[in-house]
């Protein structure tokens, strides 16, 4: 590859690892081109760009983004998992594609800021999709107001019953 090859190979990643919400290492030694083709359709249909970059031009291009964060972990074949919208869907991809193929390996990653370990992308995995957390988030802030509403509700019946049982009372009377 010429010079004016690699520094725009350089520029576009670093231009993508600045976007990127999410950016996980991989060791991909010993998949075959079926399971990586395989891996790169699941990452794909999750807007999940992966990519086999060289190291040197992986660290020149990681200066000055999140990403510096990872270079000691820039070694032996690297694949670089991007993803621009849903951090949560490369890492859920990576792990259970990991758990089925030994023979990748998750190194580590970077998401919004901040480095996290396999445990750490493992952990990420678990957690529910977008859709469900904002429900989830949703229930816990209606209730109070719902609680209030049958907190309310139940004065009104008890004064109620309250006035029925005068009623009955003074019929009998």
């Amino acid at each position: 590859m010429k010079r004016s090859e690699k520094e725009k190979v350089v520029e576009a990643l670093h231009e993508k690892f600045s976007r990127a919400k999410a950016v996980l290492l991989t060791d991909f030694r010993g998949l075959n081109m079926s399971a990586m083709n395989e891996l790169r359709s699941q990452l794909r249909e999750a807007s999940v760009d992966y990519r086999v970059v060289k190291n040197t031009l992986m660290s020149r291009a990681a200066d000055g983004t999140d990403m510096a964060l990872l270079k000691e972990h820039f070694f032996g074949p690297c694949a670089v998992a991007l993803s621009y919208e849903d951090p949560v869907a490369s890492a859920k991809i990576l792990v259970k594609f990991s758990e089925d193929n030994a023979a990748l390996e998750v190194k580590a990653g970077v998401v919004e800021g901040q480095v996290i370990d396999f445990a750490g992308i493992k952990r990420l995995s678990k957690l529910p999709p977008h859709e469900v957390l904002l429900a989830q988030l949703l229930s816990v802030m209606n209730a109070p107001v719902t609680g209030l509403v049958m907190v309310l509700n139940g004065m009104m019946r008890n004064f109620l019953n309250v006035l029925e049982a005068v009623k009955a009372q003074k019929e009998q009377a």
